[in-house]
């Protein structure tokens, strides 16, 4: 058995997905944090620096990291430091922003709102094509409820300078959701209309069935007769060809190339497990080789922990 189960990678949760870089910096900053002192800050602001530099236009790559530094980061005074010792450097004001945003979203509330659309605002005029400062301003809008209309001109700055941002599709799908500000017909009207837009491989194209697997979701956590019957939402015509659409098009190793490729390799994988497609799961979890991504997995407890239920289900990797 210890050889039968050496095949496959050992389970972990891991934020960064399949960036080295961006893994090596974290446990770096994990370091230099607990210590806490003046030239540990200098060398973590210098280090997410080089890092935020390299390939400084790969838009998709640069939201990732940012997205995963301020979350990780959130309960940090770096970003805020290094944005106050560097006030014209763009990557400084989109974290410290992004790190407040994140600190809001865990409180329910934002607690400098003004401060945060301002270091947004100061972002994108010292570096205008990049869609990060308005990625943060779209995400603050929805934490606050903003209407459609405002919602939507920020979503269409976004999508000015990155037309598939993934991060601005995901934040617009809840945001109509009947959780937030929508409703689900306008889930579906959105969803209709990336999938006629947007082409297979790009970075949104885990849009439709993230809103499929958050709609079983909200059926599962209502309890009772209607969990019950949850599972009755994967044969339903249109969801069982979302779901056949990203088997085809992006459950092959190599099929999407993204900054969050595994992030939707998980979902897919979840999705599978969850309307009982065992086999065609298998392979999805072999090409994720143990990278956990924390939702959707969190749903249901412990997001390794069930993702290595779901695994060993679907007999990958024995």
């Amino acid at each position: 058995m210890a050889f039968l189960s050496s095949r496959r990678g050992r389970a972990r949760l891991a934020p960064e997905l399949d960036d080295a870089g961006l893994g090596r910096l974290l446990k770096s900053l994990q370091a230099a944090t607990g210590a806490g002192t003046i030239a540990t800050t200098d060398l973590y602001m210098a280090q997410v620096s080089r890092l935020l530099e390299q390939g400084e236009a790969d838009w998709d790559r640069r939201t990732h990291r940012l997205s995963v530094l301020a979350h990780c980061l959130s309960a940090s005074h770096g970003p805020r430091a290094w944005a106050t010792r560097e006030p014209r450097n763009a990557s400084a004001l989109v974290l410290s922003a992004w790190a407040q945003l994140e600190r809001g979203r865990s409180l329910g509330r934002p607690q400098d709102a003004v401060g945060i659309v301002g270091s947004c605002l100061r972002a994108a005029e010292l570096a205008p094509k990049d869609p990060t400062p308005w990625v943060v301003l779209l995400g603050l809008s929805r934490l606050e409820r903003r209407s459609q209309p405002e919602v939507f001109s920020l979503w269409h700055e976004v999508l000015t300078r990155d037309r598939w941002n993934r991060a601005a599709y995901l934040s617009m799908l809840r945001y109509l959701g009947p959780q937030e500000m929508g409703s689900r017909v306008q889930v579906l009207d959105f969803v209709d209309a990336v999938r006629a837009g947007a082409p297979a491989d790009a970075p949104c194209a885990a849009t439709e069935l993230t809103a499929e697997v958050l709609h079983y979701q909200s059926v599962l956590a209502r309890g009772g007769v209607e969990a019950l019957m949850a599972r009755t939402h994967w044969p339903h015509f249109s969801t069982a060809q979302a779901l056949g659409r990203a088997v085809c098009t992006w459950g092959r190793p190599g099929a999407v190339r993204h900054a969050a490729a595994v992030a939707d390799l998980n979902l897919l994988a979840y999705a599978l497990m969850a309307a009982e497609r065992r086999v065609e799961a298998r392979p999805v979890f072999e090409v994720i080789n143990g990278t956990v991504a924390a939702w959707p997995w969190s749903a249901g407890g412990d997001p390794v922990a069930e993702f290595e239920r779901a695994r060993i289900r679907s007999g990958a990797g024995v």
